[in-house]
């Protein structure tokens, strides 16, 4: 009798920082995470003492670019969610 192996393959973020967060199994909760480490180290909000979503609107350059590609990816991933595509497809950005 053959045996069947299974491969799991772990998706990793191209960022080591991400990789490190934990996984809960709730749809793109490690982006999540992602994104709210990075606003909250930001200079916005550690030295301006802004709340993150004064940060994010302000595009006032206190916020690194990497902050507003995870949150893109965030957010793509998040509408992923409600389009029956995705079935299909997989989400987007969720690792």
């Amino acid at each position: 009798m053959a045996g069947i192996t299974a491969h799991s393959q772990s998706q990793q973020f191209e960022d080591d920082e991400f990789n490190e967060l934990k996984k809960t199994g709730i749809s793109c909760d490690r982006l999540r995470q992602a994104l709210k480490k990075c606003i909250k180290n930001s200079h916005c909000v550690q030295v301006d003492a802004r709340s993150a979503k004064e940060c994010i609107d302000a595009h006032d350059g206190s916020v690194p670019d990497k902050c507003f590609a995870v949150l893109q990816n965030f957010t793509d991933c998040k509408r992923s969610l409600v389009d029956m595509r995705s079935r299909f497809r997989g989400r987007k950005g969720d690792l």
